[in-house]
């Protein structure tokens, strides 16, 4: 018993020096590995601080890059697709919104908006240097723009060699605008006339005026806002209106009546229309007792602010691109 306790002590003895000895035993390299790994750390620090460097100078480069890309001068076909960029469902697979002259390649020394490229408006054009018009409307007298049954006619002559002359491309913007959220035309019309605080995007063409104009005050200052001089009217000049219809260009009889039995306003104020449609139709609900007006701007005049309205929006999709709004005005004159 003495001798086993005597073994077992001694063992116990040897394996505590042991496992002292063993720590002393593996630290004794450890100098020489920590200052390999902090070696190693210092060139992987110096790796990433180059790193760090290109990245920079990437970064700069890209910037560069950027700088010369904005400012390379714009081709007509770059103006088109950031302009509808900002319209749902763009490019639309049928649509009247089509370069009618010139080619889309053109670089862009200067843009014109206007409602109609009149001759007029394409003179005006050159003398500014610009070379780029958007229009609203039909260039060729028809809402295609079709030329073939004008045949060798001298005054679509004329304006073809014009345009050719001077390198002026015209594209139509109908059909984007509108599509546009608001209306771009609509919203120019109600910017003009100061009812833009008054529009309720869930019913877009009704205006809710907080106090009511007499509908004689009401023409007036339609008159005064849109530079009109004469306009047709259908009512008693002396009836209040707060609820209002505005329905800009030729939207056609059923669209007009339409809005009329939807909103049920005091007043519709369009653009134009068939004389033997809506006029005709309120004309019967007056005699029939209803209190319903009718005010016709005229079609140029009532959706030329829209033009107006897309120049800011140019302005900030193609800085530095001088852009000027031209309103090719009403055909008619007045006795």
């Amino acid at each position: 018993m003495i001798h086993r306790r005597r073994f077992l002590t001694s063992s116990l003895a040897a394996l505590a020096a042991a496992s002292i000895r063993l720590p002393r035993a593996l630290a004794g390299p450890a100098p020489l590995s920590i200052q390999k790994a902090r070696g190693t750390m210092q060139e992987a620090r110096d790796t990433m601080q180059e790193a760090r460097g290109t990245i920079q100078e990437a970064r700069g480069m890209m910037q560069q890059a950027r700088g010369t890309i904005q400012k390379a001068p714009l081709t007509v076909q770059q103006v088109i697709d950031a302009l509808l960029a900002d319209i749902p469902g763009a490019p639309f697979p049928h649509t009247v919104d089509t370069i009618k002259a010139g080619d889309p390649g053109a670089q862009v020394k200067g843009i014109v908006t206007t409602m109609f490229a009149t001759d007029a408006v394409i003179q005006k054009t050159i003398a500014l240097g610009a070379n780029f018009i958007i229009a609203h409307e039909p260039t060729f007298y028809n809402h295609t723009d079709e030329t073939d049954w004008l045949g060798d006619d001298p005054v679509l002559k004329f304006k073809r060699e014009l345009l050719d002359k001077h390198g002026i491309v015209v594209w139509r913007f109908h059909d984007g605008i509108h599509a546009h959220k608001p209306d771009g035309i609509r919203m120019g019309v109600m910017q003009a006339l100061g009812w833009d605080a008054y529009y309720d995007p869930t019913a877009p063409p009704l205006v809710r005026l907080p106090n009511a104009l007499p509908l004689a005050g009401l023409i007036e200052l339609c008159k005064k806002r849109l530079s009109i001089g004469q306009l047709k009217y259908i009512g008693d000049l002396s009836q209040p209106c707060k609820r209002i219809v505005l329905a800009p260009g030729a939207s056609g009889g059923r669209s007009q009546i339409g809005m009329i039995q939807k909103y049920q306003p005091d007043v519709l104020v369009c653009g134009e229309l068939n004389e033997w449609e809506t006029s005709e139709y309120i004309r019967d609900a007056r005699f029939q007792g209803r209190k319903i007006a009718l005010v016709v701007l005229g079609h140029a005049v009532s959706e030329e602010p829209g033009l107006e309205w897309l120049v800011p929006v140019l302005q900030k999709k193609v800085p530095g691109v001088p852009v000027t709004h031209l309103p090719s005005g009403d055909a008619f004159s007045w006795t």
